[in-house]
């Protein structure tokens, strides 16, 4: 009876998604009107558990870019928001931030049917931390300043932070709602405007974020939305004049190409892009800490996020009690449909990524490593695939050197403090890492000489704030954001200096 009257909630929350999938205008969003794109053509949102088209939404193109920058451009420069009192503008983010945390349910709901993420991650981690952006950085709004400055004459210097102007929000498909907030805020709090480009594959959340700006009472042309794909939407946001900012989330490679196209006219440009994480557990670790710490850090979003723990480096003495513990808990991973309340993991979100993880699964085995267990799709349809372990990984297979965005892990064996660091660094990526350890010197040793934007020690894998610096390094991407270096991120510094008539002092 229990598991019918589940199944029977499953049911009506996804008919609860549909409803209000249907229920969005599936338009574009320019100068605070639902508009229709200039080619007509649309894009599908495909159901992940099914591979079913649901529904279509309009497909912008290079014309609708244009009217969106246009219309931003002209909201910067024209209109009120940079001359809003920022005290006010942070009200208006606090605003938005209030209407989405009211409407969590359905934001929640859309979010699990666009990429098949269970309903309680999107619940828990998605919409939380859209809200918690917000509210960060609407403090920040009137918090910006620069400073009076002592010059080597008798002048009067000082700096101001000024707003950057258009800034283009490129976000991907894994944490659509979240990864907006993280650059959307800042941007709007330091008084720029805006013209996102959701991830084709995940449309939903955005469009029904863009009905919230209404009801928050944004005035027109600060929040646009071009729905599109990446080489025709994506590259006309980078290349065109009026755009002042790109801030990125995706692959290294597309992050390389919007370098390139925003080099020509000196874009201001922030890349998080992709990761090939490691968790190194030491031999004095509390083992089953870290056997659901790696567990969380490789399969959470069925592994398709950039700092997914996905190479894992164990101590040789405690390697084997290790992996049997943790394919017993990769073997006892809820697998299922994301409307369902014990689902730990859904499908991939769509199938050319599907595709590409067991593609690099087949690479694993080819390649001599051992299938511990996992590396199937689960069922006929839809984008499920079994969390997959690897054991006796060597450093130059590929899937210890390219990023899978998938649930497969890779695990190897170390014996010397050293050694293991330079394997961890022997990789293109530098975005995070994480250490499980009982000892400070070890702690703060591998914190210090691993490579990687940010460390997490023992068990707070992927445990991120609006208030601590995120960023990338080497092809990871440069830039941060989060933090006050988030916001700064979206303004420039101009310093003025003026003469002192007749100074009583200098």
């Amino acid at each position: 009876m229990m598991t019918q009257a589940a199944d029977q909630v499953a049911k009506d929350k996804y008919a609860a998604a549909r409803a209000a999938a249907q229920a969005l205008p599936k338009k574009l969003f320019i100068n605070n009107q639902f508009v229709d794109g200039k080619s007509g053509s649309k894009l599908p949102v495909v159901d992940p558990r099914t591979g079913e088209t649901i529904l279509e939404i309009e497909e912008g193109g290079t014309e609708d870019v244009d009217r969106a920058v246009h219309a931003a451009s002209e909201a910067f420069n024209e209109g009120p928001w940079p001359k809003t009192a920022a005290q006010e503008r942070g009200r208006m983010l606090y605003r938005l931030a209030d209407l989405v945390e009211e409407n969590a349910e359905e934001l929640a709901l859309l979010e699990a049917l666009d990429v098949g993420k269970p309903l309680m991650e999107a619940k828990m981690m998605d919409i939380p931390g859209f809200v918690s952006f917000m509210r960060y950085y609407a403090g920040w709004a009137d918090k910006l300043s620069g400073q009076t400055l002592k010059h080597v004459m008798p002048l009067l210097a000082y700096t101001l932070r000024e707003p950057l102007g258009v800034c283009a929000l490129i976000v991907p498909w894994n944490f659509p709602l979240g990864l907006l907030g993280m650059k959307l805020a800042p941007a709007l709090a330091a008084g720029n405007t805006v013209v996102a480009k959701p991830a084709e594959q995940s449309m939903l959340t955005t469009l029904r974020l863009a009905q919230l700006f209404l009801e928050a009472g944004f005035p027109p042309g600060v929040f646009n939305v071009v729905t599109g794909l990446g080489p025709t939407v994506g590259a006309a946001l980078v290349q065109h004049p009026l755009v002042d900012k790109v801030a990125f989330t995706g692959s290294t490679v597309v992050g390389k190409q919007i370098l390139t196209d925003a080099a020509s006219s000196m874009k201001h440009v922030t890349l998080e892009c992709g990761g090939k994480c490691s968790l190194i557990v030491c031999a004095d670790a509390n083992i089953d800490e870290a056997v659901e710490t790696a567990h969380q850090a490789a399969f959470v979003c069925a592994g398709q996020f950039c700092t997914a723990g996905s190479r894992l480096f164990v101590h040789e003495d405690i390697y084997d009690e290790f992996m049997a513990k943790a394919v017993k808990r990769a073997q006892s991973r809820n697998i299922g449909d994301p409307f369902q309340a014990t689902t730990e993991q859904g499908p991939i979100a769509f199938k050319e990524q599907f595709d590409k993880v067991l593609a690099l699964i087949e690479a694993g085995k080819e390649e001599g490593a051992k299938l511990l267990t996992g590396g199937h799709q689960i069922g006929d349809s839809g984008y499920y695939i079994e969390p997959t372990l690897f054991g006796d990984v060597r450093d130059g297979m590929r899937i210890a050197q390219e990023e899978i965005f998938g649930p497969v892990q890779c695990c190897m064996t170390w014996r010397d403090t050293d050694e293991v660091v330079r394997r961890a660094n022997n990789s293109a990526y530098g975005l995070a890492a994480g250490v499980f350890t009982n000892d400070l010197d070890t702690a703060n040793y591998m914190s210090r000489a691993l490579k990687v934007g940010t460390v997490w020690i023992n068990s707070c894998w992927f445990m991120l704030s609006p208030s601590v610096p995120f960023g990338g390094h080497k092809q990871s991407g440069f830039g941060v954001e989060c933090g006050q270096e988030g916001i700064e991120a979206y303004t420039q510094m101009k310093a003025v200096m003026m003469p002192i008539k007749r100074p009583p002092w200098v």
